[in-house]
């Protein structure tokens, strides 16, 4: 037998004294934060926002609220759709209900620029089978005022009124609908997450109270995050939609976070320590792995900040606080619980029965010559699997996620719209009444905003000159207000068609009297400045995550080859979500199944979305699975083995945590809001193809063709890790070299299978991913 050097037991001192000294006393403080958190984050749903898809500072925006502020009806944001049924919306009982609704809507607050068909007579505004008509309005204030309003006016004005039926849409009601939608679905979300999150914790655990522990870390950093989130919305804007990442990642990296810890605490126990000494152990080194595991998510997350639309830094602010406060309940209460639960953790041992009959089993079998079940078993041999048929797996893994990620070079940039709902939504329904029954391109004219001392011969050759632009099917105006005026411009082509697209651009272009300021404005512009702003700022985006990236796993390794692989390895993973999304979301496949709305198109801010909380998450993975190894190859200096080890001691704990991050996801993808199903859906397919597919196959077989050079550095880089750099754990050997003997001067031990096998027991390698091994 092995001879087993068991290194000093880790000084209780420090940051382990810190949290642990005092675990009542922690736990009550925390217990009294939370209480506060959920009275000061209550109601932050409704102080939220359903936009933020503009850029601030581009041009669209600043012609959008010009013309707001100096001609309402230009801009109107409030559409009320009169159904006169078979009389037609020109008799006269219709006309007069109509009036009178218009009337009342004049008198409304917070109501301006109220116009109808029966005002202006414009065919615009009327349908072309004639039986319905459009009164539109403006509403002021910002969003949550203008929703305020909204449910004020709905009861007073929608449903049966006399000889017509009313419904209301427009911009305004799409985004309120798909607030309170979104409100809904994350509710019933949680609610599908919560049970299904535990009842697969306690299967990895076995354990009722070590599968709480993780559940409760998650609750506490989304109650957290929330009340986090609350006190942003006094100072900025925060888009509603941050609300599903909040739910996603608190459980998602919360459970990541305590199934690290708690398992590390177990396999010490499991070694013979006591209860502080393996709490002290669990936090410098699994500690140590989750902080750097939550910095290198931060950052990922924090590259959204660089973008001006609102609706990407939302999620940026609501990442970095969950992920900031997940880490902080799993490296600050989580000890303090373990510290008083002790050996308790493995109470209510739900699998005793089935662990009774697995050892029963295990005993005929074994003396009978059965096949060994030591632990961690099928992942090792997985492991020496690919390593030894390397160049094959790098080869058809890689080009297999390239593959999957080809319908990604066909993608088309599109807004969202009211098709982002379910098909009973009364806002969706109004405004596809209006697309497809009423004359031209509703909701697809442009706006040209002039502003100066221009004579009315200025106005009208600079009207001229739009009427020759190809693409213009009609322009109306100027419609002037003092220096200001603008144009109504409508398009030939489709509301946000490429051809409608280069027409802002043609627009912008069109020289004009240097006293006169043109500005364009409309959905296409604003899509065409979206499309701009994210080009302009996204290599920043990438620049911050990749050097963050390589610095973080740097300090982890010391290594330079090491980093360069996480970054290309991390995106590769991503090629499958990106593929999906075009394939599934923009193509319209599996849109029957999916119970979704295609639009031909994907919002312009999602895949920056999807790839900086992808990207994340796969290096949390990654950080886990490298820190081990390093850990591993710190006490042996023997690269094969250091990576079988480490993909046979984390394979099933990322799988498990990958698994229950993705039931979180996909319990966030069944929203009926195709965006919020989009994000949750893809997240789901790239955490479990980065850990299923890239963890288990590609990063083992091209660290095994990088060979030793996987840890290379020059000098200066070594000496600067050796000072600055943090890893799990320390060097010391938990085996002593008579133990596992030297292989033929390569200067790593070889993997005797007894050995290996006694000192990965003495290690606490999990037989069922959650549960330690046992002397």
């Amino acid at each position: 037998m092995p001879e087993v050097n068991r290194s000093a037991p880790p000084p209780v001192g420090g940051w382990t004294r810190f949290v642990t000294a005092r675990p009542r006393l922690a736990l009550l403080a925390a217990l009294v934060i939370t209480a506060l958190a959920v009275f000061a984050g209550s109601g932050v749903a409704d102080r939220m926002g359903s936009g933020g898809w503009q850029a601030p500072d581009a041009e669209s925006t600043y012609a959008t609220e010009v013309l707001a502020r100096e001609f309402p009806a230009s801009q109107p944001n409030l559409l009320l759709l009169v159904d006169s049924g078979s009389a037609g919306v020109d008799d006269p009982a219709v006309a007069a209900e109509a009036a009178r609704l218009a009337e009342r809507l004049k008198a409304e607050p917070g109501i301006s620029g109220v116009g109808s068909y029966w005002e202006t007579a414009s065919p615009a505004l009327r349908s072309e089978d004639g039986r319905e008509a459009i009164i539109a309005a403006r509403i002021g204030g910002d969003e949550k005022a203008a929703g305020e309003t909204l449910d004020r006016l709905a009861p007073a004005f929608a449903g049966e009124r006399g000889p017509v039926t009313v419904s209301l849409g427009g911009p305004v009601a799409v985004q309120h609908e798909m607030q309170t939608t979104i409100q809904e679905d994350l509710l019933r979300a949680e609610l599908i997450a919560l049970p299904v999150t535990l009842v697969l914790l306690v299967m990895v655990f076995g354990s009722a109270i070590a599968a709480m522990l993780p559940l409760a870390v998650g609750i506490v950093a989304i109650l957290g995050t929330n009340a986090v989130l609350r006190g942003l919305t006094e100072f900025t804007d925060v888009s509603v939609f941050a609300m599903n990442l909040t739910t996603a990642l608190g459980l998602g990296l919360a459970i990541d976070y305590a199934l690290f810890i708690v398992r590390r605490f177990r396999e010490e126990l499991a070694t013979g320590a006591d209860t502080r000494t393996a709490v002290g152990t669990t936090l410098q080194t699994a500690g140590r792995t989750v902080l750097f595991s939550a910095l290198t998510v931060a950052v990922s997350l924090s590259a959204m900040l660089v973008f001006p639309q609102y609706f990407l830094r939302s999620f940026a602010y609501a990442g970095i606080a969950v992920v900031l406060l997940a880490a902080a309940a799993a490296l600050i209460l989580l000890p303090a619980a373990l510290v008083l639960l002790g050996p308790r953790i493995n109470s209510l041992d739900l699998r005793r029965l089935l662990r009774r009959r697995k050892k029963t089993a295990s005993a005929g079998a074994g003396s009978a010559g059965g096949a060994d079940a030591s632990p961690g078993r099928g992942w090792a041999w997985l492991g020496a699997l690919v390593m030894r048929r390397a160049p094959v797996f790098a080869i058809v893994t890689t080009v297999g996620l390239l593959l999957l990620g080809l319908p990604f070079l066909g993608v088309k940039f599109g807004t969202a719209d009211d098709r982002q709902l379910p098909a009973s939504a009364e806002s969706r329904v109004v405004q596809e009444h209006i697309r497809d029954g009423f004359p031209g391109s509703p909701g697809g004219g442009l706006e040209v905003l002039v502003e100066g001392q221009g004579s009315r011969a200025d106005h009208a050759d600079l009207k001229a000159r739009i009427e020759q632009l190809p693409g213009v099917l009609r322009v109306e105006g100027p419609v002037a207000e003092g220096p200001a005026a603008y144009y109504s411009v409508l398009p030939k082509g489709e509301a946000v068609g490429e051809e409608t697209q280069q027409l802002v651009r043609d627009l912008r272009a069109v020289p004009s009297a240097s006293s006169l300021d043109v500005s364009v404005t409309g959905t296409a512009a604003v899509l065409v400045d979206s499309k701009d702003s994210i080009a302009d700022r996204l290599p920043w985006a990438l620049a911050i995550i990749v050097v963050a990236t390589l610095l973080v796993v740097f300090l982890l390794t010391g290594s330079v080859l090491i980093p360069l692989q996480a970054v290309v390895l991390n995106a590769l993973s991503l090629t499958a979500m990106f593929g999906a999304v075009v394939w599934v979301f923009q193509d319209g496949n599996l849109s029957g199944l999916l119970a979704f709305t295609s639009t031909g198109d994907i919002e312009t801010t999602l895949p920056v979305l999807m790839f900086c909380v992808a990207f994340g998450l796969s290096m949390d993975y990654g950080v886990f699975l490298i820190s081990r190894i390093k850990e591993e190859y710190d006490r042996t200096g023997d690269h094969e083995h250091s990576v079988t080890f480490g993909l046979r001691h984390t394979g099933g704990l990322i799988t498990v945590a990958a698994v229950i991050l993705a039931v979180v996801m996909v319990a966030i993808g069944t929203s009926r809001v195709t965006n919020t199903k989009m994000l949750g859906l893809g997240i789901a397919l790239a955490v479990l193809m980065d850990a299923m597919v890239v963890r288990s196959l590609l990063v083992p077989a091209v660290m095994k063709l990088m060979g030793r050079s996987t840890w290379w550095a020059p000098a200066p880089l070594r000496a600067f890790h050796r000072r600055f750099g943090l890893s799990e754990g320390e060097a010391t050997p938990a085996v002593t070299p008579a133990a596992v003997p030297d292989r033929g001067g390569r200067g790593g031990p070889e993997e005797d299978p007894e050995a290996t096998a006694e000192a990965e027991e003495i290690w606490g390698a999990s037989r069922d991913l959650g549960e330690p091994a046992r002397r």
